[in-house]
């Protein structure tokens, strides 16, 4: 009976994340706001069956009460929040939202099946995360000041990044994070955003040559301390932002053509350098070649992701703790495992779906400074997703980087939380300008 109820669940939850992903798209075609907000109706109940069979099935596998107590807990949240966001941002975009929700729904349904203590403190720093990132609409619709302190954005991130330099812990090879108070801190998920306002506001300014050299080598300076650290995901993407938004400021087609090849040389260097990035290039061109050492890892996800085939396993079905830091780096291939190549897709394309928004928002916004913090934090999300995923696939040498609000990890999600709440604070301070202008027409 429960392999009855399991196999059925995991054909549903497809369908539902199937149609939940269609009205992803399918928003942006509606050509009111009653159909727009209709849309997003539909996708909360699509979301809301898919949390529901999900910790089904997880409560008839595990037999736990504390797993239905832990779904009505999540229910208590997702139902909060998006009514108190809607009560205080009227203008707020309701896709945004959704996702949000939908990507966090499927980060507990995955991290109960791996970890239940895991996937309770991820709830409890969302939770927190959530409330606390609430302001960030507020402030970014009325503090214009924002961008009048670019040193203020370049000098705070270097010197966390020097911080964890000099004093971090080491994990896997990098130096990561910091230690305090029991707690464990990734200084470099925020510095990608407080980097993105430094870029923004130094492009805002003047793209003068002068400001455009400082502003390299202050970006330069970013990028070096990360790859000292040995955390070259992220010098990654720093790298890449700040290519792209120099790009955008300038139109400079030399500037893109100097920069990628320089990023070329910088990578091949770094191979020479350091052992633990050879190891993963390595494990990429061939981890068949050392299944039992360098290429465990990336095999046990590819295997993972080939059992699970077009529908996956169904949750409880597969064996996702095999594959080394699953909740983490590789929680891609967990989900592919046991529910479906199809739901993992349909996962990328949610995202995809953020990124598209990310730039829309930026083609609308008429001031410099929203328009390369919009786009900049849109390529910081998009390239984070591109290497976590690309890294399980084998399609990239693994980067160590997490998956956006899905992997665990309490830096990771609250990081994600200000940067979505950025983006959110910039489409409500669009809608109510157009708004007043409507009025005074």
């Amino acid at each position: 009976m429960i392999n009855l109820v399991t196999t059925l669940s995991k054909y549903l939850m497809i369908l539902l994340i199937a149609i939940y992903t269609y009205y992803n798209f399918r928003f942006f075609a509606m050509p009111d706001e009653h159909s727009r907000n209709r849309v997003c109706r539909l996708q909360n109940a699509a979301m809301l069956f898919i949390h529901v069979l999900a910790y089904a099935v997880i409560y008839l596998r595990t037999e736990e009460e504390k797993m239905l107590m832990f779904f009505g807990a999540q229910f208590l949240f997702f139902l909060l929040y998006q009514v108190f966001y809607r009560m205080f941002y009227r203008n707020l975009s309701r896709l945004l939202l959704n996702n949000t929700c939908m990507l966090l729904c499927v980060s507990f349904i995955m991290l109960s099946r791996i970890s239940f203590d895991r996937a309770v403190r991820q709830f409890v720093i969302a939770a927190v995360a959530a409330v606390v990132t609430m302001l960030i609409p507020f402030i970014i619709d009325r503090t214009w000041q924002l961008a009048k302190i670019p040193w203020v954005y370049g000098s705070i991130g270097l010197f966390l990044l020097l911080v964890v330099c000099v004093l971090g812990s080491t994990s896997f090879g990098a130096q990561l994070s910091i230690n305090v108070g029991g707690f464990s801190f990734q200084p470099s998920e925020f510095v990608k955003i407080s980097f993105v306002f430094f870029v923004a506001t130094m492009f805002y300014r003047s793209i003068d040559f002068r400001t455009i050299v400082i502003t390299t080598v202050v970006a330069a300076a970013h990028v070096l301390v990360l790859v000292i650290s040995k955390d070259l995901g992220s010098a990654l993407i720093f790298f890449v932002t700040y290519l792209l938004m120099l790009f955008i400021a300038t139109s400079n087609w030399f500037y893109l053509g100097a920069g990628a090849g320089c990023g070329v040389m910088a990578a091949a260097v770094a191979y020479k350098l350091f052992s633990h990035v050879r190891v993963r290039v390595e494990a990429w061109q061939n981890p068949w070649n050392d299944i039992a050492g360098k290429g465990y890892q990336v095999t046990q996800a590819l295997f993972a992701i080939g059992t699970g085939g077009w529908f996956g396993m169904g949750l409880y079905q597969g064996m996702p703790k095999k594959i080394p830091v699953v909740e983490k780096d590789f929680i891609f291939a967990a989900i592919s495992e046991e529910l479906g190549g199809i739901f993992a897709l349909c996962i990328i394309l949610i995202c995809l779906g953020c990124f598209l928004q990310f730039m829309l928002i930026a083609t609308k916004m008429q001031a410099v400074f929203y328009k390369l913090i919009a786009f900049g934090l849109g390529i910081v999300y998009i390239v984070q997703v591109f290497l976590t995923i690309g890294g399980v696939i084998k399609f990239i040498p693994s980067t160590g980087v997490t998956l956006p609000f899905i992997s665990y990890g309490g830096s990771s999600i609250l990081s994600t939380f200000i940067l979505f709440g950025v983006i959110q604070g910039l489409f409500i301070l669009k809608r109510n300008e157009e708004e007043e202008e409507d009025y005074e027409a």
